[in-house]
Order: structure tokens, then C-alpha cells, then sequence
């Protein structure tokens, strides 16, 4: 089946791509946001991706937009790097996991095929295997509870410990049969969603990426910039909702509700013409299962200057008693 960027008609109608323009594609994946903004306007687009799968799509990008497309392998959080001190004026960004790599068996992002239990986006540093392997139950408990909002996370930890006291869990269809035993298979979603979700998130260090991307997009946007992000579960729109009313002066320290004297007075860096996120419509929603989860949030750069370095809006992200993925590399080593 061919990719179907989500939420495509919105995301154009926020980011406004206008000629001789220059905009961003934090997560370029099969290049479907990319071709749809450089068709919509004689504009220029930055593309950017962790994934070295992605090249032959680059490869075909470069070949039908030769003049006016570049490509840079890194991640999205690495975006003020690849622009050189350029301003853009636009920052588009798709979260997650795309729908190409779920459909690779052998990359391990998915319980509904069989591979190895992998899932790393770049293809370096610790695997999910390593994760299941050699993490402490309580790490596990933590990690299955705030990434995956799995209820029964300690359940979970429990069967994937004594499973791999008799023999390693490498592949994806052992580790969903673990957590089908643990947790059962009724309901809607398979038993294994939310724990694969966690591991996925936690492997590629998605929740931190995330965070230091809208940093670095509110540094390298240029005066009326545009931001538009799409995420698809609520982990990622969290993070997003609240970055984008913070910046827009809407919240301090997490709540409106705070007496006047602890308002924050730094100029707002965005402005919301629209508070509420977006949704797919009832047409795409049909023909494109992914985006049913999905939603649009954006704002626009005002001229103030990119707020401190040291706001604390990032802390609730990073897991205090799970081990930093350097740390799990050393140890696996």
C-alpha cells in the first residue's frame, strides 16, 4: 500500500507555503509532506530524517526537484545544525513512528509481524531486545507505565522477567505472546500495543526528541514562521499543547489559574490563531486507519525573542529511575 501523509490538507493549510520560501521537514519519511509543499508553492524545503531507509525516497525526491530539495540524515532535533544559521519559514513535524517502518517486519517496530525485536529508527545504539534483556523489573514497570499508560505495567514486568530467566526475548512475535499471556486477549487493541509503544518511545528517545525539536524550531523560525506539528497519541500532544501555550503566554507553570504576580512577563514567541488541536475528518479517517489517533496543533513566530534555555517545561519527560540509553549500551556491551 502506498503512504498517505495524514492530515495533509491541514497541514498545508497551516504551514501556507508560499514561493521562494524556505521550509522544514523535520520527518521526511516516504517524502509525502515534502512533495506536497514543494508542489504548492515554488518554495524550498529541508528535509530531515534519522532513518537511512528513507534514501531511496530522497534519491526520487532529489530527481523530480533537483533545484529546489535537500536532504540531511539527522535528527529533527539537530534541525538548527542542518540549517546553518538560516531562518525558515516553516517547521513541519510528523511524530512517531511511520507507517513504512511498521510495515517492515525485520525492523521490529511491530507485534503484528515477525522480527527481530529491534525498533530503532536510526539503527544504532541499544534495541528493544536489550531493553526486555537487561533492564531492572522496576525500570520496566516505569518505562511500560509512563510511555505505554499500560495500567498493568508491573504484570507486564513480571512475565517478561520470568520468561527471560529461561531464555532471551529477541523477536517481536516472542514478547507479544509473553504479554498475551500476562495481560490476556480481549478488548479492542492487542495486549502488546501500549508495552511496544513504551519500548519504542523509549528506545529512540522519542518524548526528549520531540522536546528539543520545538525548541530549536521556535530558534531557527523566522519572524511569522509557522510551526505545524502532528502527533498521534497523547504522550507527544501533551508535550506539544503545552509548549505551544507557554510560548504563547497562556500558562505558567503548567496552570492559568496562577495569582497575577507569578505570570510570566517574556514576550509570547508564538501566536495561536487556533487553541484546539485538529483532527482528520470523517472521509481521511476512513481511508487512512493511521489517522484516526492523529492531531494538528500549530502557531505562529511572533518577532519577540526564543525564550531561556533553562525553562523547566521539559521535566516530566525524561524517566528519573530508568537508566539513560548510554548507560543500557554499557551494559549490554
Amino acid at each position: 500500500m502506498s503512504h498517505i501523509p495524514v492530515l495533509i490538507n491541514e497541514v498545508l493549510n497551516a504551514l501556507s507555503p508560499t514561493d521562494a520560501q524556505t521550509y522544514l521537514d523535520g520527518t521526511f519519511g516516504a517524502g509525502g509532506y515534502t512533495k506536497s509543499i514543494l508542489k504548492a508553492a515554488n518554495c524550498n524545503v529541508i528535509a530531515l530524517d534519522r532513518d537511512p531507509n528513507v534514501l531511496p525516497h530522497v534519491e526520487k525526491m532529489r530527481a523530480d526537484f533537483p533545484e529546489r530539495f535537500k536532504f540531511v540524515q539527522t535528527e529533527f532535533s539537530n534541525m538548527e545544525d542542518a540549517v546553518s544559521g538560516q531562518k525558515i519559514d516553516g517547521v513541519v513535524l510528523d511524530i512517531g513512528v511511520s507507517s513504512m517502518q511498521l510495515d517492515q517486519g525485520e525492523r521490529g517496530f511491530s507485534f503484528m509481524r515477525e522480527g527481530p525485536l529491534d525498533m530503532r529508527m536510526s539503527g544504532a545504539g541499544p534495541s528493544a531486545a536489550d531493553v526486555v534483556n537487561h533492564l531492572e523489573h522496576s525500570a520496566l514497570i516505569e518505562i511500560f507505565k509512563v510511555y505505554g499508560e499500560e495500567r498493568r505495567a508491573r504484570r507486564c514486568a513480571d512475565f517478561i522477567v520470568r520468561a527471560r530467566d529461561i531464555a532471551p526475548i529477541i523477536t517481536t512475535n516472542a514478547l507479544a505472546g509473553i504479554l498475551s499471556s500476562a495481560l490476556g486477549s480481549g478488548g479492542k487493541k492487542h495486549p502488546a500495543t501500549r508495552v511496544f509503544q513504551a519500548l519504542r518511545i523509549y528506545i529512540n528517545d522519542e518524548l526528549g526528541e520531540l522536546y528539543r525539536a520545538l525548541l530549536a524550531a521556535e530558534r531557527i523560525l523566522a519572524p511569522d514562521g509557522r510551526l505545524v506539528v502532528v502527533t498521534f497519541h497523547s504522550l507527544e500532544d501533551r508535550i506539544v499543547k503545552s509548549f505551544f501555550r507557554t510560548r504563547a503566554g497562556e500558562i505558567v507553570g503548567g496552570s492559568r489559574h496562577l495569582p497575577p504576580q507569578e505570570v510570566n512577563t517574556t514576550p509570547p514567541s508564538f501566536h495561536l490563531r487556533k487553541r484546539s488541536g485538529v483532527a482528520a475528518g470523517k472521509t481521511e479517517q476512513s481511508e487512512n486507519p493511521r489517522s484516526r489517533s492523529a492531531r494538528l496543533r500549530s502557531g505562529l513566530r511572533t518577532h519577540a525573542r526564543s525564550w531561556p534555555l533553562d525553562d523547566r517545561q521539559g521535566e516530566g519527560i525524561f524517566l528519573k529511575n530508568v537508566p539513560s540509553l548510554e548507560m543500557l549500551e554499557r551494559m549490554c556491551a
